[in-house]
């Protein structure tokens, strides 16, 4: 079982004293993965490149819509400069300005790197988007394309999560999980990426974490993948309870 962890590169003082403890206290935790968010000056590829002496693994997340298909080569030479060998494609949302994006899609990118490079592609995986059957076509779709494995939306029930499993079984995958502690995150998830909380779900640290601890035991007894997206929580808080008595 691979553990990885998403942290967000707000500021580079921060992200390297995250990066250094989670490695420090979390042995279990060998990967890190970094979003690729325009609002702040550091880029995934850069985040990487400064947590790689942490992590066994470092993967930028790639938005597709930020690069033109013609000058790819010009992003893999960035990412081989920084040694960054494994990268997450994402087509990615449209932004709110006026910022120039492209209509390269992550299947084009994914083919395109794959053709290019060594690079090791993941691509996601969004249980969200519609029906599981359009879904399975859509990953389908990125393995032919050259995806070496996925990353998945986070999940709130096992019973879901075994759902997918069972469909993936061919895939490396990392499942993700995610702490959601206020109602307007609850709103995020529901109104902006379609999720049905369980009807015990719980905003709460208690519950979160609980979910969280349950879902990596059947991970690990699966022998298959986690990555944690602490996004909003207090990172050391979580992981010292999620990881306490393991």
């Amino acid at each position: 079982m691979k553990i990885s962890i998403e942290l967000i590169p707000r500021d580079q003082d921060q992200l390297l004293k995250q990066g250094e403890t989670v490695a420090l206290k979390y042995k279990d935790i060998t990967a890190v993965n970094v979003p690729d968010l325009l609002k702040f000056s550091i880029r995934s590829w850069e985040a990487c490149d400064m947590l790689k002496e942490h992590f066994n693994q470092s993967i930028a997340h790639i938005r597709a819509i930020d690069f033109d298909l013609k000058e790819v080569e010009k992003l893999i030479e960035t990412l081989k400069a920084r040694d960054i060998k494994e990268v997450l494609v994402l087509t990615g949302d449209k932004p709110q300005d006026m910022r120039r994006v492209y209509p390269t899609t992550s299947l084009d990118l994914i083919r395109k790197i794959k053709a290019k490079s060594d690079i090791k592609v993941y691509a996601a995986v969004d249980q969200y988007r519609g029906n599981i059957r359009k879904e399975l076509e859509l990953i389908n779709m990125k393995q032919d394309a050259g995806a070496d494995g996925f990353f998945t939306q986070p999940f709130f029930d096992l019973r879901y999560l075994e759902i997918y499993m069972d469909f993936l079984y061919r895939y490396e995958v990392y499942w993700g999980i995610t702490p959601i502690l206020s109602e307007n995150a609850v709103n995020y998830w529901e109104i902006k990426n379609n999720v049905v909380f369980p009807k015990d779900f719980e905003h709460t640290a208690d519950w979160n974490i609980s979910f969280t601890k349950k879902a990596m035991s059947f991970l690990r007894a699966a022998n298959s993948n986690l990555y944690l997206m602490p996004v909003k929580a207090n990172i050391e808080e979580f992981l010292s309870e999620v990881f306490r008595e393991i």
